[in-house]
């Protein structure tokens, strides 16, 4: 047995979900599980179809981006998942796709607006769209540097990574996370649905309002208030 074998296993289970959820097209999607303290992550390798993977093949990383364990080479999102692991130090899982509808948004360079119940039972404030990436961003280490185009955007509009825990990036896609790979997947397809809904709503009435405070703050907090009476205790 290997020390690592708990999240190769974790980050194993979490990508086979991708594809069943469709939020995957062919390999373009990753998720990693991270434990803090031995400092490492594993990781989708690069390129590899679903079909073919296994728990064995799950790369291990360290935060810096090195390969610790593994024979075949990570996902090239790799450095963007050791650097938010790095600084953000609740968070255990990290979840990357190419999906329709929270890529679009992204391709628009819009935050996703909070028109409805179903995005306020996540989340309070619009999903951010993080600006795109600068050139000289662009010229240095790419994946590495979208890592920094995250957290920056969370600076920048004071946002919480513990509160809010997805992001499209401009131009590009979504990323989302959690204190598990499992959550991170969750929070992908939860994503997904509310950029889907976000653009129907606007198909059908373009000058749609914004939900407003009193339902926002009714939804979200019945499901993680400190009063939350959703699901089972």
């Amino acid at each position: 047995m290997s020390k690592y074998d708990s999240i190769r296993e974790n980050a194993y289970n979490a990508n086979m979900q991708l594809p069943k959820l469709g939020l995957v097209l062919f390999t373009f999607g990753n998720v990693s599980a991270a434990n803090h303290d031995l400092g490492v992550f594993a990781i989708k390798p690069s390129g590899v179809p679903y079909p073919e993977l296994s728990p064995e093949k799950m790369v291990i990383v360290d935060f810096d981006g090195k390969t610790v364990e593994g024979t075949l080479r990570p996902s090239s999102d790799a450095n963007t998942h050791a650097v938010l692991y790095k600084q953000w130090g609740k968070i255990n899982g990290i979840c990357h796709t190419h999906s329709t509808y929270a890529t679009a948004w992204a391709q628009s360079q819009r935050d996703i607006p909070i028109y409805g119940t179903t995005h306020a039972d996540h989340n309070t404030v619009d999903i951010p769209c993080a600006v795109p990436m600068s050139d000289e961003m662009i010229q240095g280490n790419y994946e590495y540097q979208t890592g920094f185009q995250i957290m920056n955007c969370f600076k920048d509009k004071n946002l919480s990574y513990e509160e809010v825990e997805m992001i499209l990036v401009g131009n590009h896609a979504p990323f989302t996370w959690g204190k598990t790979a499992e959550k991170a997947v969750y929070n992908s397809a939860v994503l997904e649905e509310i950029a889907r809904l976000a653009y129907l709503t606007e198909q059908i009435k373009s000058d749609a309002l914004r939900l407003k405070d009193a339902l926002i703050k009714k939804h979200y907090e019945r499901k993680h208030g400190p009063d939350a009476y959703y699901g089972q205790k």
